[in-house]
């Protein structure tokens, strides 16, 4: 039976052998009939012949996966699929851990950054290649060339070279800022020095160049101080040629004192013989070191009795102005504008330094020029005073000023005449600009009219987000201000001037009368007389106008104003216009209260007043006074001092003098004193009365010529 059985498995392995090899191309040994055959005679569940009452044993295909054959055709399925038995993983013996695990310090993910901190200036040139602009801003490639499509010009390469005009509108819209870097490239010339004459306000400066080109200008400034910047060129008796600028002295003339500097190759630093270094004058140096300009100095007024010049090159040693008689690379000239004497010497030692400095410039290509000062004419529009830099200026080009743009409709030199081309170092006044630029703005040559209102455009996006900017730091400073803070009220101003560099001296110097009281507020500025518009304005935000240096408004104007309860501040010196409006800034300040001793008086004898009827109170003490200062006032608190302590302080509940009441009793006077709940008073004891003051601030005006409110 065994043997049976163990037949039975080998004849139905071997069947199952030869069926799996006919699937392997064995077909040419069995016909598809006696294959269909064995696999029914295997698959069957029931017995297929007399003898099977034996029990056969049920085999499946899981019988014979160790065969090879079975393991070819298992290899073969899978190619057939394309899928393929995962590999098992490599097993790591874990690890027994001893100690707790060390939480890993948190890294933030890194911002997506696309471009710089907007604070931040990046330098652009002419012909730079957009590899060059993605490294300077911190922008992609991508961005950048996105920003591109979008003004109309395709660079396909990073390395492909776009113009200086397209670079500064993508730093524009990326929102950082940028600095025009000129290339020398082109033909260099010697040209003539720009000398910029500063110093301390009435020591001589206008008049010192009145002498140097035999005019009159001071003559004709108010008050005889420079109220703007003038630029004018001087043929000297060699024949060379050098430009001049002057500029203010006063204290609020800062910012333009600090742009004449950045556009001079020498500062005159004029000082008066008879007055020393002043503050100014040490605030001209600290200019002209900050632009690194060789200084010569001029003492003026040599001709004076009080004149002590080496008194003057001792302060100069001592502020760290290295002068020539003491070892160092300053020449000093004396020299008197009244008496001209010492011209020559001046004229020598501004030549000298010219010389050591061989000046040069590139003539052709486009100009690059900075603007000393703006103005409205009305027949002419808005004008502007540059000096020329680099290239050469032509009328009909299109130019952005700023935040401006126009086309050059003429040019004019200082004489009033009217030019082609200005040349490096020469000052000619613009004509043709559609608006009035800011003192100090670079004038840009570009190509097109569509370029120039682009670039325009461009940057007056970029200054009102600044202005916003600004606004939004200045709202988050108010709110760190406590609740101890004193009440503040807002004292709106209207600023018109004749140019604009006096309207920005003016609205800096009325800025700095801030307090913690007042806060003065310039809604608008303008250039110009005073119209209309101003009055209306002012009318809805209840302004103050401030017309400096600008000729008095039609009598339409006046009564409009006059109407509307607008006061008018007309002034052509900035020292009563900044007194003037000291005076009104301490009248509209609300004060802080404070607590002062307003009298004192000595108790010289005592009255009781005993057996009072129940309607008039119970007895009282009375306190024979003699007020020995200042006065005593019904409505003050009195404080009873024994031995300098403070025994009692209270309300006043009666004050008579000769058996009257009285609300106000002077020095020198005896009266009878009663104080609220008080009767403990000795001969002697000394009684103050306190009262509550408003304490207004106070202007103040330093001899710089500085002012300040003091709260």
């Amino acid at each position: 039976m065994a043997w049976r059985m163990l037949r039975r498995k080998e004849f139905h392995t071997g069947l199952l052998n030869l069926a799996f090899r006919a699937g392997h191309g064995g077909q040419k040994h069995f016909s598809n009939g006696a294959i269909g055959k064995l696999a029914q005679l295997y698959r069957s569940d029931k017995p297929t012949h007399a003898a099977s009452r034996v029990p056969s044993y049920h085999f499946t295909i899981r019988n014979f996966h160790a065969g090879v054959y079975m393991l070819a055709w298992s290899r073969n399925k899978e190619d057939i699929i394309g899928l393929k038995a995962p590999k098992k993983e490599k097993r790591v013996k874990r690890e027994n851990r001893t100690q707790p695990p060390v939480e890993a310090r948190y890294v933030a993910p890194k911002p997506k950054i696309t471009t710089k901190s907007p604070d931040r200036t990046v330098d652009i040139f002419d012909g730079m290649t957009l590899l060059d602009l993605s490294k300077r801003t911190g922008a992609y490639i991508s961005t950048l060339q996105g920003i591109l499509a979008d003004l109309g010009e395709k660079v396909e390469s990073e390395f492909d070279s776009i113009s200086i005009d397209l670079a500064e509108l993508v730093a524009m819209e990326l929102g950082v800022n940028t600095r025009r870097m000129h290339t020398g490239e082109g033909t260099n010339e010697p040209r003539p020095a720009v000398v910029t004459v500063m110093g301390h306000v009435d020591h001589g400066k206008t008049s010192l160049l009145d002498a140097l080109r035999q005019t009159s200008v001071a003559a004709k400034e108010a008050g005889g101080i420079t109220q703007h910047i003038g630029a004018f060129v001087v043929e000297m008796a060699s024949g060379a040629a050098i430009t001049f600028l002057d500029t203010p002295g006063h204290a609020a003339f800062s910012a333009m004192r600090a742009r004449g500097a950045a556009v001079t190759d020498i500062v005159v630093l004029v000082v008066a013989a008879d007055d020393g270094v002043m503050p100014q004058t040490l605030e001209a140096m600290s200019h002209a070191k900050a632009a690194n300009v060789p200084v010569v100095v001029a003492i003026n007024k040599c001709d004076k009795s009080g004149a002590d010049p080496e008194r003057v090159r001792i302060q100069l040693g001592s502020e760290g102005l290295l002068l020539e008689d003491m070892g160092g690379d300053v020449q000093v000239v004396e020299i008197s504008a009244v008496a001209k004497s010492g011209l020559d010497k001046l004229e020598e030692a501004l030549l000298l330094q010219a010389e050591m400095m061989d000046l040069k410039a590139r003539i052709d290509g486009p100009a690059q020029a900075f603007v000393v000062e703006a103005r409205v004419d009305r027949g002419r529009g808005p004008l502007a005073t540059a000096i020329v830099k680099y290239g050469t200026l032509t009328s009909g080009q299109h130019i952005v000023v700023g935040a401006e743009w126009g086309r050059i409709r003429s040019l004019r030199d200082t004489a009033g005449n009217i030019t082609e081309s200005a040349k490096p170092a020469m000052p000619v006044e613009i004509e043709g600009l559609r608006g009035l630029p800011m003192a100090g703005d670079d004038v840009v040559v570009v190509d097109s009219e569509e370029r120039a209102r682009m670039l325009s455009q461009g940057r007056k996006k970029k200054q009102e987000k600044d202005r916003l900017r600004k606004i939004d730091e200045s709202m988050a400073d108010e709110l760190e201000i406590t609740e101890e803070t004193p009440e503040r009220v807002e004292m709106p101003i209207i600023v018109k001037a004749d140019v604009q560099g006096s309207v920005q001296a003016v609205t800096d110097a009325l800025r700095s009368l801030n307090s913690a009281q007042v806060f003065v507020n310039v809604v608008h500025v303008g250039v110009g007389p005073i119209s209309q518009h101003d009055i209306d304005l002012a009318q809805a935000c209840g302004a103050y106008i401030v017309g400096f240096n600008i000729r008095s408004p039609p009598i339409s104007i006046t009564q409009a104003a006059a109407r509307a309860n607008i006061k008018v501040l007309l002034h052509k010196v900035i020292y009563h216009l900044l007194e003037e409006m000291g005076r009104a800034i301490v009248e509209k300040a609300p004060g802080t209260a404070e607590t002062q001793v307003s009298g004192e008086a000595e108790v010289l004898n005592i009255f009781e007043l005993k057996g009072r009827s129940k309607s008039k109170g119970p007895d009282i003490k009375i306190a024979g006074c003699r007020i020995t200062d200042g006065h005593f006032s019904k409505s003050g608190t009195m404080r009873l001092l024994r031995s300098g302590d403070v025994v009692f302080e209270g309300p006043c509940a009666s004050l008579k003098r000769e058996k009257q009441d009285a609300e106000k009793i002077e020095k020198g006077n005896d009266c009878g004193l009663v104080i609220q709940d008080c009767d403990d008073f000795q001969v002697g004891d000394v009684i103050q009365c306190l009262e509550e003051v408003i304490r207004k601030p106070k202007f103040v005006s330093t001899q710089s010529g500085s002012v300040r409110i003091e709260c």
